[in-house]
């Protein structure tokens, strides 16, 4: 059949996914042209490049002298809308890739075009940044997740290997030790390592209360049954446990991996960076250092063994997780080679240590911070603060750094300023008080890891620059059961007023206007970009919750206004009639029709039966209270019916997060005494950033001496360089490579959606190339039949005011 294209497509059932093959030979002898045959050094066979997480290539057709020559080679249009942070696995002829939707495909790495498609029939919106490609020689799979299932496919066909796990897949909610594995969020965002016949993983789970423990786990490659655990959280007799209050792994979660790991293969070590444990700013029910929340371990890769570990923040109270997949690299130091190993984190400082023993390479002071003053809390004295190499991200805000990009937004920034706390890192926050931080919530470093060049010894970071504020408010139940599971579950994130900070956390006023009832649900039960979803949401509480969606928050923190919608109830169970008739007879006249009661002298009663209990309630009717009569002839019947029309009760509060003996998962329970006001970016009226540029930068350090070789922006805005304020940097999400030819190449920058390409010695600025949207992810370089491409996942969903779509672009030499 030389040359004569043949297509094959056949459809096979795997319970209830599909997978959608397709084998096209395109010229060739027979489909086996697409082996998934790893080459040494032309392929990119590992998320980041490979296991010791440098991102680095040793690929040198494309370089300095003919870069500036790259055209685009192919483009893979997925034809669906969302987020894509995929960095792409190409073996041998073979990519292998996400779709926004998370459908896994493979595709020819040299023309772009489809193989096979893989539909776990899982409406997936959460990020998916990579995959895992194991051989040993005889056998190969891809070792993929869709939302919270580890599956293992036949890499040529896309086909499901059945043996492994259950049916194929390994549902990552089990092995957590909860008592529901089904109202657990365990999602696997970040790939796995490999090393020998284990898969290592991590998972994401929610940043409040319920959420699971971080535990660090093991799987075989070939049968999904899991090897080894490791708890983030330690139980009695492990190490650390002495770090959290008595049986602090009965009432916490989180702690966990969800930024992903490297190996060092030659040694067995994995290093393993961890996040905060939950609630991630309000620690008084896990009062000490939290270990093993915020910290690099280095475990045994056969077995989870603790090795050494480093906690980069004590008793973190501010978001400040392990952003970044640790680097591996080799450093010259008083004329000795050590293989260390490079940890970045969200608030600008860089961390380097021995990789086998964990000693620092650069002096770290324990340095002491303020006190918080918030009742309950116990902030850690003291912080851990490296020496060299200096920050690569600004880490306090003054006056002089706020913005003057007009006048307006100056004055408006200084007034804004005026009413925070600015006093640098580790300021504990306060109550009903905004707090500066800088870098922000997102870094400083994020997700995308940094590059290493292994033969110099250099690093590249890229940074965001951006300053955001948080503060506490004390945590009072809602004034009705679905305001009660916003504020729980919701509020950390869109704020107490449902304001949010877009774009990152879009606003939820009047959001029926532009998403239904149905699709909020589906946003609910599967999470959507960085939301993550909320399975502890029973059907009740949704409804609930739906409810109070539809009403206007009351700024002034009264009562609950009635929304646009007149068919949308805001408070009282019509269907209960006789509830609803005695209720209309007897209370309406002064509490009103609608619960809503009358200016100063009738109180509300949406969400009474959470703020007084029904006993309450019924001795003040029985009894009358203040100018309220007694209603002696109401029956109990009668105020039974009463009670179900005022609505559902909930659970009245509990001082520690879950329950002993496993957490309890209702979106009502676990209310602390205060609660996050919300992540709020510091951003001018017009959307800027309210402090002076740079707000992103790209930074390269010479990690032998821990000194800085160059610093340059990174991104602008289009619509601010076309008046002449160029090279502002701006908010970027996704890594850079850096490869033999001497370049360092990354896209991240949201807003102007260019692909860049800088000199790794100097920060040369060499070439830049147009994306259809933002590459909000770290590029792939590989070699086919004697070509390089770069390749890049772009998609729209980080700029919703811009184009909106998810596509690959590769850019090869003409």
């Amino acid at each position: 059949m030389n040359g004569v294209r043949a297509k094959i497509v056949f459809a096979l059932g795997v319970g209830s996914s599909v997978v959608a093959v397709q084998l096209a030979r395109h010229n060739f002898k027979t489909a086996t042209v697409y082996a998934a045959t790893a080459k040494a050094g032309t392929d990119w066979p590992t998320y980041n490049g490979q296991a010791a997480g440098d991102h680095y290539s040793a690929l040198s057709q494309i370089n300095r002298t003919n870069v500036s020559q790259l055209k685009e080679a192919w483009r893979f249009d997925t034809g669906e809308v969302g987020g894509l942070q995929t960095n792409p696995l190409v073996i041998g002829r073979m990519m292998y890739l996400y779709s926004p939707l998370q459908k896994i495909l493979a595709l020819n790495a040299a023309t772009g075009k489809v193989i096979w498609t893989f539909n776990a029939g899982v409406p997936g919106q959460q990020p998916n940044r990579g995959m895992c490609y194991w051989t040993d020689g005889k056998e190969s799979r891809l070792l993929a997740s869709v939302m919270d299932h580890l599956y293992a496919l036949d890499p040529l066909t896309g086909r499901v290997i059945s043996s492994f796990g259950e049916h194929g897949a390994v549902d990552l909610r089990k092995d957590l030790g909860e008592a529901d594995y089904t109202k657990t969020f365990a999602v696997m965002t970040t790939p796995g390592v490999l090393y020998k016949d284990l898969i290592i993983t991590g998972f994401r789970t929610s940043e409040t209360q319920p959420a699971p423990r971080g535990d660090i786990r093991a799987y075989d490659v070939r049968t999904g049954k899991l090897r080894w655990s490791f708890h983030t959280v330690p139980h009695p007799g492990e190490p650390g446990y002495e770090t959290w209050p008595k049986d602090g792994w009965k009432v916490t979660g989180s702690a966990n991996n969800w930024t992903g790991m490297s190996v060092d293969e030659k040694r067995g070590i994995v290093y393993v960076p961890t996040g905060s444990a939950v609630t991630d700013f309000y620690g008084a029910d896990r009062v000490g250092d939290d270990l093993f929340a915020n910290t690099l371990l280095a475990l045994d890769a056969n077995t989870g063994r603790l090795i050494w570990h480093f906690q980069g923040v004590h008793h973190d109270i501010w978001d400040r997780d392990f952003p970044s997949p640790p680097a591996l690299v080799t450093v010259k130091q008083n004329d000795r080679r050590i293989d260390a190993v490079a940890q970045t984190t969200k608030h600008g400082f860089l961390f380097l240590f021995d990789r086998t023993t964990g000693k620092p390479l650069f002096p770290i002071e324990e340095r002491p911070f303020p006190a918080s003053d918030v009742p309950g809390e116990v902030s850690s004295p003291t912080q851990p603060i490296p020496l060299m190499p200096a920050p690569y991200a600004r880490q306090r805000l003054t006056a002089e750094m706020l913005t003057q990009r007009t006048p307006e937004a100056h004055a408006w920034a200084v007034e804004q300023f005026n009413t925070f706390r600015s006093d640098g890192l580790f300021v504990p926050f306060a109550i009903d008080k905004q707090t500066i931080i800088l870098p922000g919530f997102d870094g400083g470093a994020e997700w995308g890891g940094s590059a290493v060049d292994p033969r110099s010894g250099v690093i590249y970071i890229n940074s965001n620059d951006v300053a955001w504020t948080g503060g506490l408010t004390l945590n009072r139940r809602g004034r009705s059961p679905g305001e009660t599971t916003y504020l729980s579950q919701c509020s950390a994130c869109h704020g107490t007023e449902r304001g949010g900070s877009p774009p990152a956390f879009p606003s939820l006023v009047d959001i029926q206007k532009t998403l239904s009832d149905a699709e909020i649900t589906s946003v609910v039960r599967q999470g959507k970009g960085r939301m993550p979803s909320s399975p502890n949401i029973d059907d009740a509480n949704l409804r609930e919750l739906l409810i109070f969606l539809h009403t206007k928050p009351d700024i002034a923190g009264g009562s609950m206004q009635p929304g646009s919608s007149a068919s949308v109830p805001i408070a009282g169970n019509r269907n209960e009639k006789i509830g609803a008739a005695l209720y209309d007879k007897n209370c309406a006249i002064c509490h009103s029709e609608d619960l809503l009661g009358g200016p100063s002298n009738y109180p509300g009663l949406v969400g009474v039966r959470g703020r007084l209990g029904d006993a309450q309630i019924l001795n003040d009717i029985h009894d009358g209270k203040g100018r309220m009569p007694a209603f002696p002839k109401l029956n109990e019947s009668d105020t039974s019916a009463i009670l179900r029309f005022l609505g559902g009760a909930f659970p009245q509060e509990e001082t520690s997060s879950k329950k002993e003996g496993g957490s309890t998962f209702a979106a009502s329970e676990g209310i602390a005494k205060y609660r996050f006001t919300g992540y709020r970016k510091f951003l001018d009226p017009d959307g800027y950033p309210a402090i002076v540029p740079p707000w992103g930068t790209l930074n390269a350090i010479d990690l032998n001496t821990g000194k800085y070789l160059w610093k340059v922006p990174l991104g602008e805005y289009p619509e601010l360089a076309a008046k002449g304020m160029k090279n502002t940097g701006t908010e970027n999400y996704g890594g850079p490579i850096v490869t033999a030819g001497g370049l360092v190449i990354i896209g991240a920058t949201i807003y102007d959606r260019k692909i860049r390409a800088y000199t790794s010695d100097t920060g040369r600025l060499l070439w830049t190339a147009d994306l259809p949207f933002a590459g909000v992810a770290t590029p792939a370089t590989y070699m086919v039949d004697g070509k390089q491409y770069i390749v890049i996942a772009t998609s729209g969903q980080r700029d919703p005011k811009g184009p909106q779509g998810g596509a690959y672009i590769a850019f090869a030499l003409p």
